[in-house]
């Protein structure tokens, strides 16, 4: 199979167990990553250095506990500091991807998902500042319920 095959499926094969076949795939992703961890925000104006192992497996591990916490927690607080904690790693790859000057259809998929995280945040706090503005329905002077 050509590399550009390689290249262009998703990291979910890396997870696989099936090493013989999805072996390539891992190894161009850790490759990225290496070259991701190199330009890490603030590494050379602190001079410190991030193993892209770490890196690779800290991110992944990040994205699988926020994604289940937004999708199976019912309390909106969890949800949004999940939120903010999957747009504080979408920005780190658009960071990364625009530091190693990857092409727009590597970067495209982060930006589309740092949209769609912002875009989760704005619509919660127009709806919760909307229900603060709502006043409240009185009969005789009574709260109703």
């Amino acid at each position: 199979m050509p590399a550009k095959y390689f290249r262009d499926k998703n990291f979910i094969y890396c997870i696989r167990n099936k090493k013989r076949v999805y072996y390539p795939v891992c190894v161009q992703k850790r490759k990225e990553y290496v070259k991701y961890a190199k330009v890490f925000p603030f590494s050379e104006a602190l001079d410190f250095k991030i193993p892209s192992k770490w890196y690779r497996r800290t991110v992944g591990t990040l994205e699988i506990v926020c994604g289940i916490a937004m999708a199976f927690v019912p309390n909106h607080k969890v949800k949004n500091g999940a939120n903010l904690c999957l747009l504080l790693l979408t920005l780190m790859a658009v960071y990364s991807h625009y530091m190693v000057a990857d092409k727009l259809e590597r970067t495209a998929p982060a930006l589309v998902f740092l949209f769609m995280l912002s875009g989760r945040l704005v619509v919660y706090y127009q709806l919760t500042r909307r229900e603060a503005e709502r006043p409240e329905a009185t009969v005789n002077g009574f709260k109703q319920e």
